[in-house]
């Protein structure tokens, strides 16, 4: 392995020890020989759990909804698209970010590395906008549950996801444009690496500055701004819908669920995104022993979200978690694993996309 490259201006892939132009030679970096065992051990390992973990997991969420018509909701639908992006990001992007990381060059070609750059951004911008879309729903059921009944149909939510996807798609395309094969050489060596390309239009640092204000804080203020302006109207006015106290019950089970789904997300992309802000701004250098496994941490924890939602619903959702049994411990002779799940609940004023979950 002629370098480790831990400098990383853009988003997650050949990591590297050196903030200059010129590559630091193994001979003179003391810390190389640990680093890449370190590197070559932990990356291949925790990647590979969270790839399997999240294929499964996120799988599984996608199947239990689609064939479960009592499950049918918009919080649910919002839950499959939120699935659906984080298996794209298992799939398409982590078996070649952890290869990128223990190979020498990268071995899949340009047009490869513009891809996988591109949906990891993609996959990332789906992710945190669904959340966006979920916390909306939530806001409407709770402080607008009559107004708003006619905007939270299936039909609509499965437009605003469409839209998403589109709008996401599109605008991103630069990010493919931006990115490609940069060959290294050295003494005796010549390294093809994927990673950002110097272009006149877009410097590195102002990418990644743009990358988190639009795929993180923003988004999250958004998030943010919803759910106090929810626990407002609650605490002013209280709930001025008569319904039961199951409904209550259920509305508030599902509230907790985007929330906790939210929380999780932001935490475990906080660490990475403070690191590449800090990159951007020139204020954080992986030349240590202690920065670079704080980056694999950082990039780990980032990449754990992709396949902690499964786990979250299995604990919050009573639901979910018999619809996982049952299709777990389908047999031949178990045809339909949702005939016995509990009935959706309805209340007078709105279908079950409000507690049906």
């Amino acid at each position: 392995m002629a370098d480790i490259y831990f400098e990383n201006t853009t988003l997650f892939y050949h990591p590297t020890i050196s903030t200059s132009t010129e590559l630091v030679q193994p001979d003179d970096n003391d810390i190389y020989p640990e680093i890449s065992r370190l590197v070559r051990i932990i990356v291949p390992l925790c990647f590979g759990l969270i790839a399997l973990t999240g294929f499964f997991g996120n799988t599984l969420v996608i199947l239990v909804v689609l064939l479960n018509q009592q499950m049918h909701s918009t919080t649910n639908l919002l839950i499959v698209n939120l699935a659906i992006a984080d298996l794209l990001f298992v799939v398409f992007c982590i078996p070649f970010t952890a290869t990128d990381y223990v190979a020498d060059t990268w071995p899949f070609g340009d047009l490869w590395c513009r891809i996988v750059q591109y949906l990891i951004v993609v996959t990332a911008f789906a992710s945190i906008y669904t959340l966006v879309l979920m916390s909306i729903d939530r806001f409407l059921a709770v402080v607008h549950p009559i107004r708003s009944r006619m905007l939270r149909t299936e039909k609509i939510t499965k437009i605003c996801i469409c839209a998403i996807w589109g709008v996401i798609l599109t605008i991103l395309l630069p990010v493919a444009l931006s990115h490609g094969i940069v060959q290294i050489h050295g003494a005796t060596y010549t390294q093809e690496l994927c990673r950002f390309m110097e272009n006149s239009f877009l410097s590195p640092s102002v990418y990644q500055i743009i990358f988190f204000a639009t795929s993180y804080l923003l988004p999250l203020m958004v998030i943010s701004g919803l759910y106090v302006r929810m626990i407002t109207s609650l605490w002013r006015h209280g709930t001025s819908v008569r319904m039961s106290v199951e409904s209550q019950r259920g509305r508030k089970r599902v509230t907790r669920l985007v929330v906790v789904v939210v929380i999780a997300f932001a935490s475990l992309w906080l660490p990475i995104q403070i690191i590449l802000l800090l990159k951007a701004l020139d204020i954080y250098q992986a030349t240590t022993k202690f920065t670079v496994i704080l980056q694999i941490i950082a990039q780990t924890l980032a990449y754990t979200s992709s396949c902690i939602n499964p786990v979250l619903y299995a604990f919050l959702s009573d639901n979910f978690r018999k619809a996982f049994y049952k299709a777990i411990n389908c047999t031949n002779r178990c045809q339909d694993y949702t005939s016995d799940l509990p009935p959706a609940r309805k209340t007078s004023y709105a279908r079950t996309s409000t507690t049906g979950f």
